[in-house]
Formats: C-alpha cells, sequence, structure tokens
C-alpha cells in the first residue's frame, strides 16, 4: 500500500467516525494515489480527505438534509477517531464543524490503494512516526492493521466493518476477527445493533433516534423514506440501487441488496447476513 506522511488537521471540516482530513507533507504524493477507484481530489494546503478503509461507522450528518443516525454511537465514534489520533480538546459548533482543536494538528501517515469516485482517499490511518519512507509502497500485515485507527474502531465495537474487494484477504480476515470479537462482548453500538434482528420503522426519526443498523443500510432508507412510499416497497426500490457484492459464507454473487434484505409486517427492516459477511465491489 501507498504510504503518505503528513498531518491531521480537522479545525474548519465536519469530521465523522470514519472520515477525518490529512494534509500530505509532500503535497505531489497525491498524484501517486490512484488505482481502480478513482484519484484523490487535493484541497488547499494538499489536504485531502481520508476514507477510513473496511469499516463505516453512524453517519453524523448524512446528505443534504444532514440526517444522522443515533448520536450516542455516531459522536462516541467520532470522538474516539480524533483522541485517538492525538487531539486532547476538540471543541465543536453546532452544523458539527469543529470549532478548535488542541493541538491544531497531530502528525500520523496513512496507507491507501486508491480513491472513492468521491475524491475520498480509501485509507488505513496511523499516528505518530510512520513505518516507512513517504511516498513509496509498502507491505502491509495484520500486525501493522492493527496499530491503525481503523483497527481500533472496529475492535471497540464504535464501527461496523464494510469490505471492498480492493482490501487484502488477510487484512479482511483480522478485522472480521475484531468484529466478531467485539459483537460477543457486546462493545459499543453492538449493545444495540439491530441489522439482522430486525429495525422497526415508523418514519425517519426511527433512523434518527432509535435504531442502531448498519450505515450502508441506513442511508438506503434514509434516502427511500422521503419518497413516501409504503415501506413494503423498499426491496423493489434496493433493486433498482447499483450495490454489488458477494455473501462470503456462500461465494454467490449479488447485483442487489435486495437479495439481502426483508421487510416483515409491513414496517420492520432485516438484513439477512451480518456486516462482515458482505463483500462489496469497489465505487
Amino acid at each position: 500500500m501507498l504510504l503518505i506522511k503528513g498531518v491531521y488537521r480537522v479545525k474548519g471540516s465536519a469530521p465523522d467516525g470514519d472520515t477525518v482530513p490529512f494534509i500530505a507533507e509532500n503535497p505531489t504524493e497525491w498524484d501517486l494515489v490512484g488505482g481502480g477507484r478513482g484519484r484523490a481530489v487535493k484541497h488547499s494546503q494538499g489536504r485531502a480527505s481520508i476514507r477510513l478503509d473496511a469499516v463505516d461507522a453512524l453517519e453524523t450528518h448524512y446528505g443534504p438534509k444532514k440526517v444522522h443516525q443515533p448520536l450516542q454511537f455516531a459522536h462516541a465514534a467520532r470522538d474516539e477517531l480524533l483522541n485517538w489520533l492525538g487531539f486532547t480538546e476538540v471543541q465543536h459548533g453546532e452544523d458539527e464543524t469543529v470549532d478548535a482543536t488542541t493541538p491544531e494538528t497531530v502528525p500520523g501517515f496513512i496507507l491507501t490503494r486508491g480513491a472513492d469516485i468521491n475524491g475520498r482517499c480509501i485509507a488505513l490511518a496511523g499516528r505518530g512516526t510512520p513505518p516507512g519512507p513517504s511516498g513509496l509502497e509498502i507491505d502491509v500485515d495484520t500486525a501493522m492493521l492493527r496499530t491503525t485507527v481503523n483497527h481500533h474502531l472496529v475492535a471497540e465495537g464504535l464501527a461496523y466493518p464494510t469490505f471492498y474487494r480492493s482490501l487484502f484477504t488477510s487484512l479482511r480476515v483480522e478485522m472480521t476477527a475484531a468484529a466478531v470479537a467485539a459483537r460477543e462482548a457486546g462493545r459499543g453500538l453492538w449493545q444495540a445493533d439491530v441489522t439482522t434482528t430486525g429495525a422497526k420503522i415508523t418514519g425517519l426519526t426511527s433512523l434518527t433516534d432509535d435504531v442502531v443498523i448498519l450505515p450502508k443500510l441506513f442511508r438506503r432508507l434514509a434516502d427511500y423514506l422521503p419518497l413516501e412510499m409504503p415501506l413494503s416497497c423498499f426491496r423493489a426500490y434496493l433493486a433498482g440501487g447499483g450495490d454489488k457484492f458477494s455473501i462470503l459464507s456462500s461465494g454467490e454473487r449479488r447485483p442487489g441488496l435486495h437479495h439481502v434484505v426483508e421487510v416483515l409486517n409491513g414496517h420492520t427492516v432485516r438484513m439477512t447476513h451480518p456486516p462482515e459477511d458482505y463483500l462489496f465491489e469497489d465505487a
């Protein structure tokens, strides 16, 4: 994976539990980020948005209407991410924007294989001194994975595992083990998760205040509910979506989340497999 050295600086941004700004020490190294997903978008001062690979934290401000999931867990993931990176104090505005931090920047590094279609660099994020020279590719094993915040958030039960094909199999297996251990221990969001047992949806407030579900499922529901159609039609809506994935336990490849989503009694939505059993095609 490509290693880029730099600093995290979050003042003026709105980080959540799986997205954080990063400033490359050498801005030209962003030009090395490519792969099948796209190219990282650089902002001023060599800054780009980092989307943590293999994890999905509850949303704090999704879409143009800034819809959130239960903030107890959404903010817990965000706060732990920033604390782990080295920010000892963070002041937030009402719109989730960071007004001030102590310190202003913290040193760190990212390990990446590419960017998504939105220009966010998909990466493992580390803190402190990097494990190799910046601007070069290095071997990333499970021991190195365990030093990243990606692994930490999943191990603490603060984010769901969410896998794409570009992630090495050995790293996915390690993240799965960390997620299963967190779920079995009831850590973090797992104490309230109803992704597979069933989320009762009576309106948008069910999503924002009540149910804790895989963010990918939340985003599809948050986009669907404003259409004011019966929840019984949700699977048909999913059939028209672009989600392509494999079910790891069976090897089946599926085009559309309607294959793994059920609507029960007209108001309860559930996924038929746990989050770590899906392997999504790179967007």
